[in-house]
């Protein structure tokens, strides 16, 4: 059986230092027409608590590659990425 290899992303701090991402999963609302990602720190040791991060992005026209991230400001989109966290974490666990 094949490893999948997973997407990784790059993403500057507030200082502009540059950090390597595993990106979860993304996903998309219809009603809102927005999209969401969902990523973690590469550099984290197997003892640590993982630290999950969500943004909404948007896919820049010029470059397929490019992403424009923005931070998830209202409780409502909060709720919502939990929810699609939790149950992607409960479909791991049943496939386990």
């Amino acid at each position: 059986m094949a490893l999948e290899e997973k997407e990784r992303i790059i993403i500057p701090d507030e200082n502009g230092e540059e950090h390597l991402f595993e990106v979860l999963f993304t996903f998309d609302v219809d009603e809102t027409n927005q999209s969401y990602i969902a990523v973690v720190p590469v550099e984290q040791t197997e003892d640590e608590e993982v630290e999950v991060y969500a943004f909404r992005y948007e896919e820049q026209e010029k470059d397929d590659d490019d992403l424009s991230l923005f931070p998830i400001d209202s409780e409502e989109e909060w709720n919502m990425v939990e929810e699609m966290l939790n149950t992607l974490a409960d479909e791991e666990e049943e496939n386990k």
